[in-house]
């Protein structure tokens, strides 16, 4: 079953079921998904689907982030249960020990070192962990790894 389906399903059973967080997450999500659909003029893959969790998942966290620190914890609240529906259709994500060992792996494969690499080695990182990984620590793994 596609990722798209999946979702159309779940929404009737969110809504079916009266869970209103779910209904509106998933509601965005279809609705990112039709404007992308558009835009590209053809019919979305599963990449395109991961593409546009990956980025209301990276606005959840963001938001998360600042309304901690604002000290707005029902806020926060509410964006980790969205978040926490847009995660159940993105790929398992990869823990930090996984990550440092594909990191350690692609920087021995390509011979980087310094803080000049930081960029190929994320480039190499994210098109290696696409979907897998959450960009920032991705990021912050290569420059621990690299003492930068």
């Amino acid at each position: 079953m596609s990722i798209q389906q999946k979702i159309t399903d779940d929404l009737k059973a969110a809504l079916k079921g009266g869970d209103k967080t779910r209904v509106s997450v998933l509601r965005m999500i279809k609705s990112s998904m039709k404007n992308r659909e558009i835009e590209k003029k053809a019919a979305l893959t599963d990449e395109d689907i991961e593409a546009i969790l990956a980025s209301f998942a990276k606005r959840a966290r963001e938001s998360i982030e600042q309304f901690a620190k604002a000290g707005r914890t029902d806020l926060a609240d509410k964006e980790e249960r969205e978040l926490s529906v847009v995660m159940e259709y993105l790929p398992k994500q990869l823990g930090e020990d996984e990550l440092r060992r594909i990191i350690s792996d692609i920087i021995n494969e390509q011979d980087l070192s310094g803080p000049g690499a930081v960029g190929k080695i994320m480039k190499a990182s994210m098109a290696r962990l696409k979907g897998k990984a959450d960009g920032s620590l991705v990021n912050r793994i290569v420059k621990e790894i690299l003492e930068v």
